[in-house]
């Protein structure tokens, strides 16, 4: 793998640069779609790729499960198993097992846990993880972390450094394949010094890309913000900074904002599986009564096949009508969506212009901010309610 630094915005830590790997090159700031199994929900490899996408996130946790490390590494790796011709980054599976609080130990040698799918037992060390993700093939792979849950004392964020640096460190001198990049993963819970010691400690021992964890476990955008801003800092200029699972619109703007060079979340495709859709000028519930006979597009600004084919009304009908189309029609608008907003992003950043772009990105959106807590940060006046909070969780 290799990276390279395109141009610095002036103006802020925004930055555009290339990622390459044996399987094609990234223009960063970049999004990678969540295909947790080796799939994005609804979405054929091929179509993804036409969407403009060259790397996805699997994770290797759930592929381990089912069907197999071993079984994909003898169907030719998970490239080929998957019929995916871009590149691959694979997660350790550390964030999963958080959700699995009830069905895991963690001990200075790694996770024992028993499967959510049938209960049986297993023991995940650093060394198999890394075993699991060789064989997968995956271009980048992530170190085995720990992540703390949300809120935890400082005695769990202090306990979650000291594994989560061992633990690289024996990732670091686990065997993989000569063409996969490893990932060391920042954690530190919301303690500024723990994220300091957490960062530095992987940098010294040396990584080919550097991820940001432990966030958007529920603490607040302000919090959330500054412990990006405190574990960017300690990060090298020459290697990729990955946020890992952030991903609403804002998150990603502030992201970039602050050096964040690769993002991943469900949100594009869980939201689509919801009726929740992305537009320029901020969310739309389409399930809502008031699109029942709305012939315009989801987004007037967009240029994505769904836009330029399908009105509000019928995306309505098929959503109320739990059609299979209606689910993959607002995944692939939402995935377009992510993209066109990375793409803009990086053409701000070449024309020394990402505050500029910022600011007109919260400006559009002001009535539909879901909290004012980044209009407050950025100094437009505060959002009305948005449009789906009277109708409860629908996203």
């Amino acid at each position: 793998m290799t990276f390279s630094v395109v141009q610095h915005d002036p103006q802020c830590a925004a930055r555009s640069a290339v990622l390459a790997t044996s399987h094609g090159t990234i223009d960063t700031p970049a999004f990678m779609p969540v295909g947790t199994l080796g799939t994005v929900k609804g979405i054929a490899p091929d179509e993804l790729r036409s969407l403009g996408f060259g790397l996805m996130l699997s994770n290797a946790y759930h592929l381990y499960l089912r069907p197999g490390h071993r079984l994909i590494q003898e169907q030719g790796g998970l490239h080929r198993f998957a019929g995916w011709q871009g590149s691959i980054l694979t997660d350790s599976g550390g964030f999963q097992l958080v959700s699995l609080a009830d069905l895991r130990r963690i001990t200075d040698d790694g996770i024992s846990f028993r499967s959510h799918l049938d209960g049986s037992i297993h023991h995940l060390t650093p060394e198999l993880c890394m075993e699991i993700q060789t064989a997968l093939g995956s271009d980048i792979m992530m170190t085995l972390d720990e992540c703390p849950p949300h809120p935890c004392s400082r005695d769990q964020a202090r306990a979650a450094v000291v594994r989560t640096t061992t633990w690289a460190k024996r990732c670091a001198l686990a065997a993989r394949g000569r063409q996969q990049a490893l990932f060391g993963i920042v954690q530190g819970a919301l303690d500024a010094d723990f994220r300091r010691q957490s960062a530095r400690e992987l940098v010294e021992i040396g990584f080919d890309g550097y991820a940001i964890g432990g966030l958007s476990l529920g603490e607040e955008k302000p919090a959330l913000l500054a412990m990006i801003d405190v574990s960017v800092a300690e990060l090298p200029h020459s290697h990729p900074r990955y946020l890992m699972g952030v991903g609403l619109p804002e998150d990603l703007v502030e992201g970039v904002m602050r050096g964040v060079d690769l993002f991943d979340c469900v949100i594009p495709s869980r939201h689509g599986r919801t009726g929740w859709l992305f537009t320029t000028q901020g969310r739309v519930l389409i399930k809502h009564a008031q699109y029942a006979r709305d012939d315009a597009p989801i987004d007037a600004q967009c240029a994505c096949p769904v836009c330029q084919k399908y009105s509000r009304a019928y995306l309505r009908h098929l959503y109320l009508s739990n059609e299979m189309l209606g689910v993959r029609l607002n995944t692939i608008h939402n995935l377009w969506y992510y993209r066109e907003l990375m793409n803009t992003m990086r053409s701000a950043i070449q024309a020394d212009a990402f505050l500029a772009f910022r600011r007109n990105f919260y400006e559009q959106r002001r009535h539909y901010a879901k909290s004012a807590a980044y209009a407050e940060l950025v100094g437009v006046s505060a959002p009305v309610v948005d449009e789906g909070s009277k109708k409860g969780k629908d996203g």
